[in-house]
């Protein structure tokens, strides 16, 4: 994991109170640079990234872009589809 961005406590921290919501920041050099390098612009969607967040009634989401959006987004070749599809194993690890 790269990086944990704590909206909520961001947004409390600024005096706004805000519902639980959590952005996991995660990838691998070794996967994404051959994702980039094959389509540049992919760069906006890597690191991959996981938001957890919690809705009015108090249920958990996840929420991400899965693999198959992302190679139709960025007009990924299919050879490179596992190298990002790792984040739909990390998204229901997250989610249990």
């Amino acid at each position: 994991m790269f990086a944990l961005v704590d909206h909520s406590g961001e947004a409390a921290k600024a005096g706004i109170k805000m519902r639980p919501t959590k952005l996991l920041i995660f990838g691998n050099p070794k996967a994404g640079t051959p994702v980039m390098l094959a389509a540049t612009g992919s760069a906006i969607d890597l690191p991959l990234k996981i938001l957890i967040w919690e809705d009015a009634q108090g249920r958990a989401w996840v929420t991400y872009n899965s693999p198959a959006y992302l190679q139709k987004r960025h007009n990924l070749p299919p050879e490179l589809l596992p190298n990002i599809a790792v984040i739909e194993t990390l998204a229901k690890n997250a989610a249990e």
